[in-house]
């Protein structure tokens, strides 16, 4: 009898996954001569970026926002009768957009000079994958990108109720009267301020003390207050009780404040996280050793504990963000074609948004790692509400602050919550990339009136803070 795996197709590179990571990791590893498959046996293709995440929530967002500024038009001076969303409308737009980003990246998966097999896989060994089909594919190196799924804690009685997941709120065709989002965390904040926007009631409730509970309590506290401001009834440092059914949909019990609430809903959307998707890989038998949730363990070159299975993206992290999948992917791919004069990836340029109203941004090191290292270094911020492009755009929330190191002013990091904070914040990507000082940054023009001039305010006084340091006056 002859041995089925010897009659395993062999690859260089499979890829297990089609998103972000596996993806731009097969282009790469073409381009660099080598024979690759991607496997993917999802019913749509793109990954989770385009399909039910970045490119789709942004674009509910912004329609929420062009409506917000048409229902408070009077703050301009102009008056703006009966704005409301067509909610057929906005879902067939949406529909429309992300049906042409996935048919490009259709496209570039079907006509790349890789193979594209629509299955699923689970590992038999180290070397050998078996498809859903039955087919049995062999390779070199491997690289999981098989993203994250939707979290369900053991919350009592969620996995008993019915509740949306941000695919469901995304799909929308029809104004919900009222949502209850459980969690505080960035798929719940930029989804119950979209809800709240096209005219849901919203209540939010989290666990922990703020909302946005990895960016600093400043920060956070900025975006609870426009929530507030905007209706949506908010709860936070709670402690959830119970959830179940009622007539009505869903009731929800909690304790806020050393007392029971409750509140009613007729629909409950489970925002509280998601969770790397590698239940049904069989990671075990090939040697690749996970954290106790799924979510694969990696060194600095993308390396799982098999040295030959790399990870990227979503199911390895540490961030779940495109461009860090991407970076992933690649250094991955370079390092298993041992591409020489390789470096990690830099994480003090880490960059990270936050597509609530206002936006809150961030990259490099903040003042709470810094802390935690025992690193010093000197700081400033500027408020959006004294700064004459945000006056009159009516866009006072928030504030930018710089973070730099003492002696001679290298940006060390950035905070920037407010108008247009996602845009702005690249300002500082450069910096950080470039190790440029704030000096460095105050001999660029910054052309007035603009947003990105509130920049300066806090460069200048960081600035003067070491100028005045070298003069012996501090």
């Amino acid at each position: 009898m002859k041995n089925p795996i010897m009659k395993a197709k062999v690859y260089d590179l499979i890829c297990l996954g089609g998103g972000s990571a596996g993806f731009n990791a097969a282009r790469l590893a073409v381009s660099l001569g080598k024979k690759v498959a991607i496997i993917d046996g999802a019913k749509d293709l793109g990954g989770l970026c385009i399909l039910r995440g970045c490119m789709p929530s942004k674009t509910l967002l912004y329609t929420a926002e062009v409506l917000h500024h048409a229902r408070h038009a009077d703050r301009f001076g102009l008056k703006v009768t009966g704005a409301k969303a067509d909610m057929k409308a906005v879902h067939a737009r949406k529909k429309q957009i992300i049906g042409s980003f996935a048919d490009y990246r259709l496209q570039a998966l079907t006509g790349g000079k890789f193979d594209l097999i629509r299955a699923f896989a689970r590992f038999l060994d180290p070397h050998t994958v078996e498809l859903s089909d039955g087919r049995k594919l062999r390779a070199k190196y491997f690289l999981l990108g098989t993203g994250s799924k939707i979290s369900v804690p053991p919350v009592p009685g969620l996995r008993d109720t019915p509740y949306w997941t941000s695919d469901d709120v995304l799909d929308l065709d029809f104004i919900p009267k009222r949502v209850i989002v459980l969690g505080g965390g960035i798929v719940a904040c930029e989804l119950a301020q979209y809800l709240n926007r096209i005219g849901s009631k919203v209540t939010l409730i989290q666990r922990s003390p703020n909302i946005l509970r990895d960016h600093s309590d400043a920060a956070s506290s900025v975006v609870q207050k426009a929530f507030v401001d905007e209706g949506i009834e908010l709860f936070v440092g709670t402690q959830l009780q119970t959830i179940a059914p009622d007539k009505k949909g869903v009731a929800v019990a909690f304790r806020h404040e050393g007392r029971l609430v409750i509140r009613r809903a007729a629909h409950l959307f489970n925002a509280l996280g998601r969770e790397a998707n590698t239940a049904g890989l069989d990671l075990s038998t090939a040697g690749v050793k996970t954290r106790p949730d799924g979510q694969i363990i990696i060194n600095r070159w993308q390396q799982t504990s098999a040295p030959h299975i790399y990870a990227a993206g979503d199911c390895s992290g540490p961030a779940e963000i495109v461009h860090v999948a991407i970076q992933q992917a690649e250094l991955a791919v370079r390092h298993a074609c041992q591409v020489k004069k390789l470096k990690p990836i830099d994480w003090s340029l880490l960059l990270n948004v936050v597509f609530t109203d206002p936006q809150l941004a961030t990259v490099g090191l903040l003042e709470s790692e810094l802390k935690k290292r025992k690193i010093k270094y000197l700081t400033a911020s500027y408020p959006f509400d004294d700064h004459g492009k945000s006056i009159l755009m009516e866009a006072k929330y928030g504030y930018v602050k710089v973070i730099a190191e003492p002696k001679r002013g290298r940006i060390l990091g950035a905070e920037i919550v407010g108008k247009d904070a996602g845009e702005l914040i690249h300002c500082f990507s450069v910096a950080l990339a470039m190790k440029a000082t704030v000096k460095d940054l105050l001999r660029a023009p910054w052309y007035h009136p603009t947003l990105a001039e509130i920049i300066t305010y806090p460069l200048e006084e960081i600035a003067e803070k070491i100028n005045r340091k070298l003069r012996g006056y501090l």
